[in-house]
């Protein structure tokens, strides 16, 4: 009986072609199977499918064909006996590299995106820090300060300053691959805004906010304190 179920589970993105599709799409946009089977619970989807079910799929003979297993966090081609697993922080994965980011935000020829830097201060001042949000095509400038570096307060401090703006003011954000910004994948699927990432041999690549007005900045507030 509990086999029966298991298959029953695996197959049902299977007889579900459109959620498959919103499934797949998901996972190819840097979201966890845990983001989004929660996701549908709150958004109350009718039809929906819980993260064991996901994880199944992906390593599925439908799924290997698609190679989902590279979106995951671990990239792992083969997934672990369920004994042996543990969670893992999410990374980041060739498809929010910048090489992909599309040409009108590379020339900002749009309005809606930005850039996203952590400016730290001298070592007296302990942990504290900013983070500057740089608009590609206005220089709108947003300074918000953090206690520390930990990866999931200042990805939410980013959240909650853009939340409110309509989609299309907040397109998407490129960072520099600092460990404080490995929560990315939350801020897609809170928010809805796309992510892109500086390549690993150039990780300040194409960041405007990395000027010599936030060093004065940062060189001012050590001043001051």
């Amino acid at each position: 009986m509990m086999q029966a179920d298991r298959r029953a589970r695996e197959r049902k993105l299977i007889k579900h072609p459109e959620l498959c599709k919103r499934v797949i799409e998901r996972i190819k946009n840097g979201w966890t199977p845990e983001q989004i089977s929660n996701r549908m619970i709150h958004e109350r989807a009718p039809l929906r499918v819980c993260q064991e079910t996901i994880y199944r799929y992906i390593y599925s003979k439908e799924g290997q064909r698609e190679d989902l297993w590279w979106y995951l966090p671990t990239h792992r081609v083969a997934r672990r006996p369920r004994r042996t697993r543990r969670r893992r922080e999410p990374k980041f994965h060739r498809d929010v590299s910048i090489l992909f980011r599309p040409d009108d935000v590379a020339h900002r020829r749009q309005f809606g995106h930005w850039e996203a830097d952590l400016m730290l201060f001298k070592q007296k001042l302990g942990q504290n820090n900013v983070t500057s949000l740089v608009e590609r095509v206005s220089r709108f400038t947003v300074i918000l300060k953090n206690p520390n570096k930990r990866t999931k307060p200042v990805m939410g401090k980013i959240m909650k300053s853009l939340k409110d703006l309509p989609l299309i003011a907040r397109r998407s954000i490129t960072f520099d691959r600092g460990t404080e910004f490995v929560s990315w994948p939350h801020l897609q699927a809170e928010i809805g805004t796309q992510t892109w990432f500086c390549d690993p041999s150039s990780p300040s690549r194409d960041i405007a906010t990395r000027y010599p007005a936030g060093q004065r900045m940062a060189e001012r507030h050590s001043r001051e304190h």
